[in-house]
Order: C-alpha cells, then structure tokens, then sequence
C-alpha cells in the first residue's frame, strides 16, 4: 500500500472524505483495507445511501468483505442485483422499488477472472449523474485490482523465499554421504530457519515409524519417553493420512498424542507432515515450537515445500544404505503388500492364474516324448560303378532323375573294344586256318599246339564280346538317382570301380534320427513315434524304432546317437534326404517333471562338478 503522504496528498478536502482517505491509507489488514476503500467511494460518489463489497474466498464463494455505513446498511436490497453480476461477470445498473433509487453493480476482474463485486444503493436525479458515479466507482475499483497485485506480490516473496531455503537445506542433505548424516544435518538447519524448538525425522519400518534424527542430538536413544513419544504423534499422523497441527479447532481430528507430547513440553505447539512418495508413506516430519509461536498456515506451505524437496532424497539415502538383507526383506514385504492389500487386482488374478498352473502342472500327467532331428533315407542304395577302364560316351541322367529298370543310365566308348574284338577274330581265323593244315598232314603234335591257341584266343574273343556288352550302363530296379551327375565329364576317362551313379527305390524307406547322448537311455526298439517333415508340416508319418546305433556321433558342438526307425506307410510325396522333427512316444509322467527336467539335470552335473 502507498505511504500516508502520497494518499493524503492526493486527497480531497472535507471531513467526510479525508477521514476515509486516512482510514484506508492506514489499513494494516485486507479486511481494514476493504472497509476503508468502500467508505472512501461512497464519499467520493453524490448520493450513495449504502454499499457492499463481496470477494472471493479460498472455496470459490463470494462473501462480505465490508459494508457502509457501519451498522446501518441493508445490503438485502442488493442482494438480487449481486447474483445477477456475480453470474453474467457484468456490470448492472438496476432501478429499485423506491422513487430515484438505484442500485449499480460493477464486478472486478483480475487476469480474467473475477476477484470482487463492488455494489451501491444511490440516488441520482438524472441519467448523467448515474454515468458519473459508475465512470467514478470504475476508476476506484483500480485500488481493489492492487491489494491483489500487491497480495500476490508478497505471496511470491514468501514463496521465493521458502523455495530458497528449501534448496539450500537440500544441497547440503545431499553434500552428506549417509542418511544419518543426512538427516541430522537436515533436521537441525530446519529447526535455525523456522525457528523451532526441535524438529524431529522418522521412517517407516515394518507397521511403526522410528525416529531417525533429532535437531541438536547427535544420537537418538529409542529407550527414552521423549522418543517413544514423537514416534507415537507421527504414527497418530501416518494413521489418518493427514497433517495434524495443535492447537487445532477442528474436532474431526484426532490428536491426543499430540496434545499428550504439546502437555509434557509445556503446552508447546506441535506439527507433524506426513512423508508420501512413490504411492507410499514413508516417513512424518514433526515441528515443535513454544506456545507463544503456534504455526500458522504459511509455515504449513514452508515445512511442505521443505518435506517436498527434501524427503524423497532422504528415503532414496536411507534405501541404499540398507544391506543386501533387508533389501530383500523390503521387496518382499512390499510384493506381499501388494498382493495381499487393496487394489492391485491385476496383480492378484496373475499369482492366482500361476497358482492354478503350477498346481495343474505338478498333479496333471502327460505323453513324454522325446524330440530328435530326422533324416530320410531310402531302404536300399545301389551304385553304378565302372567295369572297365575306358571314356564317357553318353550320360543321359543325373542325379534327383526318376528311371525305370533297364534305363540306360551312361553309355562308354566301345571303340577301342571293337577293334581289339577284330584284331582277336582274325587270329582266330588264323589259327582255325592252321589247324586244318596240320590235320590234313597228320602232325599232331602241331595240331594240339593250335588247339591251345585257339582256345586262349576263342577266351579272349569272349571277353571282348562281354566288355563290349556291358558298356551300357543301366538301372537295376525302379528309383531315383540320389547322386552321380556325369553331364560335365562326357569324354572324361574313368577307371573300374568308380562309382558313377547311386540308385534307391522309392517304396521303401528308413528313418535316422539324431538322439541327444543325454536321452538315449530312454529310446527302446520297438517304440513308436511321429514325424513332421520340414516339407510337409501339415502331414504326420507314423513310425517304430528298429535299431540303435551303440556309437556317438559329434555334431554341432554336442554328442548323437544314430537310431534307425521304419516308417508304417509310404506316400508318393516323400523323397530321400528330406529332413523334419521327430518324436518318440516313451511313457506317462507328470508334466512338470517333463518341463524342468533338463533344468533340474543340468543344476544336478554343475553343483557335481564344482563342489568338493
């Protein structure tokens, strides 16, 4: 508000007004202010009979801040015109009941919003002299529009100022390593800011609050009635879930522990804040002070913004300084309060739809079915090799080529054969020749040396129409070539015994499955299965173990045994060398040994292999 001088200064003369000019400028509260304010307008308007000023309090409704003149206004009559203003935010200019009388309304807005409503009964002669009181109250009504500015003005000032102090508390609560550190530090500058007897710091553990520091008492001993008794006023707040201040009016608060600790300190006034955080209550925050200074709602909003701040550095100290211990302690208390406590009831339907499981699991039996890869192969293969040395002539078919029995599959050069097959003949034609000469001379001797001969070359005359036969290659049965590809090595020589081609028949077939070491114990012949080929997923095959290999192969960084199987039905789609999964049905057990079986044997080698 301005100085005496600059209001007096500005003053009009005459008694009347001068005496409201100095009641306003000397007003040290709102209400004073208020009250001045709207006896100096109806000064200043001619013709006022009586006024009212209604503002708006902290729950949204408009009452009476002051009236004029004292004891003999009947603010009734402006009633009507009040609520129409307060509703349609406008100024109103309404004509009473009485001759000449008025009634003129005019609302106060701040920042778009109503602050006040400022009304006058008046008479006026003439609609000029209504213009000039409403161009007057307008201009008065700037004052009310700085109590405000100026209301808020110091609101910021103090809260700038609680802000400051509560930063200042909270850098040095975090320049300290521990919490204990931590909180006697922060308790101890709290009680020089906010000038208090003693400040007192507790934290939730288990269903009852502990104090942890106490403003000037480097050690806090839990054994005296002092500190039982501040644990107690911040359990009587954690369990209503509210500040609780005394003295206090309010009768819906229960607070005897407090009056109890107020009593024992010689009627000192007591504060405690509950400490919330993370959905939670953690802690209280309890103030003391001498009778003489009880706490006022401004330093409610201080300790506030102080526990704001403060508080969750303090609990976030206080967790990691806890051991390993009591972390999973609190973890599973919170996880039980949680499941066990009000809401949560996603939480709740989870355990209970896992409880469900596990028991369905641990009781209910099924099929164990051990899991292998598979291979197809087909029941017999047969290889083409070369009979003699010699040259590729013709190669008509590859492999993945589907023949008949008697396909010729290659063809070798029989030139070289033929010309050795003549050469052959003519000697023995030869040799015929001569022996009919030695028989017409009657030399036997001669004769039997020729017949040798003649034989020998009738051998070799054999063997060369036997090679010359056997240089068409040809299927032995019905199949499919599964290797042998000679369409780049036509002309190419080859030698006996190199295998051209492999053939295996398409109706009959054998499966190979690759049993992980760790499961061949449970493989019996004689038991049945099913496969899936990756080809074919939507068709199963049924299949009976007929053979288990007794050696272990290595492959892919583990250990297989082969097992052969044979498969029930043939069908025309299924081609040797496709691959799938496999399952050999072995016997009945429990689900959630078939489950965690492989868990539960591995756990069993490592503890064997590290423990002594």
């Amino acid at each position: 508000m301005s100085s005496n001088t600059t209001i007096q200064d500005s003053a009009p003369t005459g008694a009347g007004p001068v005496l409201s000019w100095a009641e306003f400028s000397s007003a040290s509260s709102t209400r004073e202010y208020c009250q001045g304010w709207i006896g100096l307008q109806s000064g200043l308007i001619p013709g006022v009979i009586q006024g009212i000023l209604v503002t708006e309090g902290e729950d949204g409704q408009f009452t009476p801040a002051a009236v004029w003149p004292h004891g003999g206004a009947d603010p009734v009559r402006l009633a009507e015109a009040l609520e129409r203003v307060i509703d349609d935010e406008r100024g109103l200019v309404l004509e009473l009941d009485t001759a000449d009388r008025y009634a003129m309304v005019y609302p106060v807005r701040v920042d778009d919003r109503l602050f006040a409503v400022v009304a006058m009964e008046l008479a006026a002669d003439s609609e000029a002299d209504l213009n000039r009181a409403m161009e007057q109250l307008q201009w008065g009504c700037s004052w009310l529009e700085l109590l405000l500015r100026r209301r808020e003005a110091d609101e910021d000032k103090a809260r700038l100022l609680r802000l400051g102090t509560a930063v200042d508390m909270l850098a040095l609560t975090l320049d300290r390593p521990s919490c204990r550190e931590a909180a006697m530090t922060f308790v101890t500058e709290l009680s020089a800011a906010a000038q208090c007897e003693r400040v007192s710091l507790g934290f939730v553990r288990g269903r009852s609050v502990v104090l942890e520091a106490v403003s000037h008492s480097a050690e806090v001993d839990l054994k005296m009635n002092l500190t039982r008794n501040i644990e107690r006023v911040m359990d009587e707040a954690l369990l209503q879930r509210r500040e609780i201040s005394w003295p206090t009016d309010d009768a819906t608060v229960i607070c005897r522990e407090h009056e109890a600790l107020s009593r024992q300190q010689a009627m000192a006034a007591v504060l405690t804040l509950p400490l919330y955080g993370q959905d939670r209550y953690y802690g209280a925050l309890t103030v003391e002070r001498a009778a003489d200074q009880p706490f006022t709602e401004r330093d409610a909003e201080f300790f506030r913004a102080v526990a704001a701040l403060a508080g969750p550095i303090l609990e976030a100290k206080r967790q990691s300084d806890r051991s390993v211990l009591d972390h999973v302690r609190a973890s599973l208390s919170e996880a039980a309060g949680r499941l066990l406590g009000p809401r949560h009831y996603g939480r709740k339907l989870a355990v209970a739809a896992l409880a469900c499981v596990a028991l369905f699991l641990f009781f209910a039996h099924g099929d164990y079915r051990l899991r292998a890869d598979i291979a197809l192969e087909g029941g017999i293969r047969r290889a083409v090799t070369v009979p003699f040395d010699g040259f590729i002539q013709q190669a008509p078919f590859r492999a993945g080529d589907l023949v008949n029995e008697g396909d010729e599959l290659c063809l070798l050069d029989d030139r070289d054969l033929r010309l050795d097959r003549m050469v052959t003949a003519s000697r023995l034609r030869q040799l015929e020749q001569q022996l009919q000469e030695a028989v017409s001379q009657h030399d036997r001797a001669q004769s039997s040396i020729i017949r040798a001969q003649l034989n020998q070359v009738q051998a070799e005359l054999d063997l060369a129409d036997a090679q010359l036969a056997r240089t068409c290659l040809t299927a032995p049965f019905p199949g499919l070539i599964v290797s042998g590809d000679l369409s780049q090595r036509l002309g190419s020589a080859v030698k006996q015994g190199d295998v051209l081609f492999e053939v295996t028949p398409l109706d009959s077939y054998r499966v190979i499955l690759k049993v992980d070491e760790r499961r061949i114990a449970d493989v019996r012949v004689g038991q049945r299965g099913e496969l899936v080929l990756f080809s074919l997923p939507g068709q199963e095959f049924g299949f009976t173990v007929s053979k288990i290999t007794p050696i272990a192969r290595a492959e892919e960084g583990s250990n297989h045994f082969r097992v052969e199987a044979s498969l029930d039905s043939v069908d025309q789609t299924l081609r040797p060398g496709m691959e799938g999964v496999g399952k050999v049905a072995v016997d009945r057990r429990k689900l959630v040994h078939i489950w965690i079986r492989d868990m539960r044997e591995w756990l069993t080698l490592f503890f064997w292999k590290w423990l002594p």
